[in-house]
């Protein structure tokens, strides 16, 4: 069999699970305490992930799993990433009975596990040596956890080394400032033949969470003056057309990996996550791109290199049906094992020590000089959203308000002080 034909196989045998784990899901909503069993005799385990095909870490961590655990078998239900927060509450509030769940981020997590929808892990938890850990705070909710972290992710600047190449730029310390300047130096061509010198998702957190970041703002506390700066550069990066205008990118749904892997942007805020997928594609000669990794543009050069992450944690479901190899499959994602797989492909794991870090850094395909060692060293990483009951509802808010200032709609000012407005009179 060649690797073109083994992949595809794995590729219609995930899918084939996933379709099936739906139907599972779904006709075990009606009732039944007893773990669903294949035609194999093993006990099947549902997962909701997303965009498991182009998402390494999942197939890492439920291929290294199931080899632990020969008698469980993991099937995916897949959804897409855009989607994911949508779906997920859509199924907790149908009952569904998916095993475990995948938090994305600290604001999903908090939503459901003060609505009572996920399950305590307390005796899980103390069972980790948290000394090993940087993301476990974030899940003590009155000294209960209700999901472990397996990953734990900060941003970074990534790079075309060929673009940069020339621009004598030293990336170890970049400030936002110098940040804007480079990428207007960057941009080129017209049309649809533009080479942008950065790309900026559509995501807030890459606007609000870096501000917060590294200004101390809070954002679920109703005072955001402090995300004036930091709109008025993206905006007039936009302006110049040095990034790809938001509403562009929203109504067209652009992926920053299409952005970024086909050279058309030069530059790319965006968390570490994103070179596991870097290095799977450019093994798999699907993009050529030659990528390097740079710390966060600072406000002020020569300080603290301050960034801002958060840990993706898996979770199981309150109505889970097969709770106890859920709580076997989280615990094990959680601890030296799960952490092994997802490093050995370019992920970071949660928990970490010499040999974990030996691993992530060996990896074939990974960035390793020394502009890299210096993004893998902040000094510090602030959680991209505070847990608290208040945090979904800010979410939303500042979600909406910040769509309106970058179509446009509203003013960085206007907007800024509907913020405040909306957070102090909407939120209890």
């Amino acid at each position: 069999m060649n690797r073109h034909t083994g992949r595809m196989n794995r590729h219609i045998g995930r899918a084939v699970a996933t379709a099936t784990a739906v139907v599972l899901v779904t006709a075990g909503c009606g009732g039944g305490d007893e773990p669903a069993v294949g035609d194999d005799g093993r006990e099947i385990l549902t997962i909701a992930l997303w965009n498991y095909d182009s998402t390494p870490e999942f197939a890492a961590l439920i291929d290294g799993f199931e080899a632990a655990h020969p008698d469980i078998d993991v099937q995916p239900v897949d959804i897409l990433a855009d989607d994911y927060a949508e779906k997920v509450t859509t199924m907790l509030a149908g009952g569904d009975q998916t095993d475990v769940l995948t938090m994305k981020n600290v604001t999903d997590y908090s939503r459901y596990a003060l609505r009572g929808q996920l399950a305590s892990v307390a005796d899980e938890a103390a069972d980790l040596d948290q000394s090993k850990y940087l993301s476990l705070e974030p899940f003590n909710l009155d000294g209960d956890y209700f999901a472990l972290p397996y990953r734990q992710d900060f941003w970074v600047l990534y790079y075309n080394k060929a673009m940069l190449a020339d621009t004598g730029a030293d990336l170890t310390s970049l400030t936002w400032a110098e940040y804007a300047d480079l990428a207007k130096q960057l941009t080129s061509g017209s049309g649809q033949d533009t080479v942008y010198g950065t790309y900026h998702h559509t995501w807030r957190s890459i606007i609000h969470s870096t501000a917060a970041a590294q200004s101390g703002g809070d954002l679920i506390g109703g005072e955001y003056g402090f995300l004036k700066d930091r709109y008025e550069m993206v905006l007039d990066l936009q302006d110049a057309g040095a990034t790809l205008p938001w509403a562009t990118a929203s109504t067209q749904k652009v992926q920053y990996h299409t952005m970024f892997s086909t050279e058309q942007a030069a530059m790319l805020p965006m968390g570490t996550w994103y070179a596991a997928r870097l290095i799977e594609e450019k093994k798999a000669g699907s993009i050529d791109v030659d990528w390097g990794i740079a710390p966060l543009p600072q406000v002020t050069e020569g300080g603290p290199v301050t960034t801002f992450g958060s840990p993706t944690a898996f979770a199981v479901n309150n109505k889970a049906r097969n709770s106890e190899a859920a709580r076997t499959f989280v615990a094990w994602a959680a601890g030296p094992e799960g952490a092994a797989a997802i490093a050995s492909i370019g992920v970071y794991p949660a928990y970490s020590d010499e040999t974990i870090t030996e691993t992530y850094f060996g990896v074939d395909g990974m960035t390793n000089d020394e502009v890299a060692q210096a993004a893998f060293q902040p000094d510090e990483v602030v959680l991209e959203m505070p847990v608290s009951e208040k945090s979904s509802d800010v979410d939303v808010i500042l979600t909406e308000e910040h769509e309106l200032i970058m179509i446009g709609e509203r003013s960085v000012d206007d907007g800024i002080a509907e913020m405040g407005k909306r957070v102090t009179s909407e939120v209890d």
